[in-house]
Formats: C-alpha cells, sequence, structure tokens
C-alpha cells in the first residue's frame, strides 16, 4: 500500500463534500500539474491518504482511499489529463497544521514541506504513521 496527500481549497471541495459523496466518491479532478497527474497513475485501489485543506485553514483533516485507479479527468477533454477517485473514509480527531508538521523535525523530508504547492503529492510510510499518532487516529 501506498500513502499521499490530496490538497483542496475548502471553497473548491471541502472535507465535508468529500464525505457527503459516501462510498460513492469522487473523482479528484481538475489537476493541471504533470507531476500530480503522474502520481495519481501511481495510485492503486485501496491506497489511502491524507485530505487537506489549502489556503486559510492548511490542515489535515481526514482520511480518504482511492477507489479508482486512473481514468480521464472528466472536467476535461484534454487526454493528457487524468484523475483517480477517492471517498472520505474517517476524519482525524484532531487536524494537524502546516505549521505543527513544519514543526516536527521527523517530517522535515516530506513533501509538503518542501514544496507545499503541489495538489496532490505521495506520503511515506514513515510520515504517514507520525502524522496519524498526531492526530488521533489509526491506519
Amino acid at each position: 500500500m501506498n500513502y499521499w496527500l490530496f490538497k483542496s481549497e475548502t471553497t473548491t471541495w471541502s472535507w465535508d463534500q468529500q464525505v457527503a459523496k459516501g462510498d460513492a466518491g469522487e473523482e479528484w479532478d481538475g489537476v493541471r500539474n504533470y507531476q500530480a497527474r503522474n502520481f495519481m497513475r501511481e495510485m492503486a485501489v485501496g491506497d489511502l491518504g491524507f485530505f487537506y485543506h489549502s489556503q486559510k485553514e492548511r490542515a489535515i483533516v481526514g482520511i480518504v482511499e482511492v477507489i479508482a485507479e486512473a481514468h480521464p479527468d472528466s472536467t476535461t477533454e484534454d487526454e493528457r489529463w487524468e484523475c483517480v477517485d477517492i471517498k472520505a473514509v474517517k476524519p482525524v480527531k484532531t487536524p494537524i497544521t502546516l505549521d505543527d508538521i513544519k514543526a516536527d523535525p521527523r517530517l522535515s523530508e516530506m513533501v509538503l514541506v518542501r514544496n507545499s504547492r503541489l495538489s496532490v503529492q505521495p506520503v511515506t510510510a514513515k510520515e504517514w504513521q507520525i502524522i496519524c499518532e498526531m492526530t488521533g487516529v489509526s491506519d
């Protein structure tokens, strides 16, 4: 299993909207960055990810699961763009902010710390475990 982080502005797509989709989940569409798209191409059904609210909140607020591998993004006719489908698994008990993550030296190499603008990014198993502990959830 691999781990990921999915970033969204609350005004575009929020954790509450993701939860409302239930088991049907939702496409993680609209990504127009080649590196982020390529990460989605690496995802497998069953992979887990953190749901991160960007902009004002800048915090991990939930855990999602990949439920469909990369396929054409339905929001464009441009064949270059693909996306995965994800569903909400559970909220975190304690949201963890970007500042909290940056303050923990064990997470200094995390992509979120080094490239906070990338909307879809990998998370190592060690980072996953540390953040799950910090947020009060077990994976």
